[in-house]
C-alpha cells in the first residue's frame, strides 16, 4: 500500500511552490531573476525549512554564492509574505542552499556519454 504524504511532505510542496512564484514576483533583485527552487526539506516540527535552488548559469557553488546569500537576506521577507498567504499556525523559518545535484548529474551523465563513445574492444578470434 502506498505512503500518504504527511504534513513536513506536504508543507514542503507547498513552500516550494510558493516560494518560487514570490522570487520571481516580489523579489526585485536581478541576482535572483534566473533562480529555481528544486526542492525543499521541512523539519518533522514544521519550524525549520531547507530551501534548495539552482540558479540558471551558474555552473559551481561558488557561482551561486550572491543568489544564495540575497535570499538568505531576504529570508525573513519571504516568510512574511508565505504566512500572509497560508493558513499555516507558523510558518518555518527559511534557510537557503544551493543544489548540488543537478551538477553531479551532468557530471555522471558525462562520463556515461564518454563510455558509451569509446570503442569496444574487438573480438580476436
Amino acid at each position: 500500500m502506498a505512503r500518504e504524504f504527511g504534513r513536513p511532505e506536504r508543507v514542503a510542496d507547498f513552500l516550494r511552490k510558493e516560494l518560487s512564484i514570490l522570487i520571481q514576483r516580489e523579489m526585485r533583485d536581478p541576482r535572483v531573476a534566473m533562480v529555481s527552487i528544486t526542492d525543499v526539506e521541512v523539519s518533522r516540527d514544521l519550524s525549520h525549512a531547507k530551501v534548495y535552488l539552482t540558479v540558471l548559469g551558474c555552473d559551481s557553488k561558488e557561482d551561486a554564492k550572491e543568489p544564495v546569500k540575497v535570499l538568505n537576506g531576504a529570508a525573513g521577507f519571504l516568510r512574511s509574505q508565505l504566512a500572509k498567504g497560508s493558513t499555516m499556525r507558523t510558518t518555518p523559518t527559511l534557510r537557503f542552499y544551493f543544489d548540488e545535484s543537478q551538477l553531479r548529474a551532468g557530471h555522471i551523465e558525462k562520463l556515461l556519454h564518454n563510455i558509451r563513445s569509446e570503442k569496444p574492444p574487438g573480438n580476436h578470434n
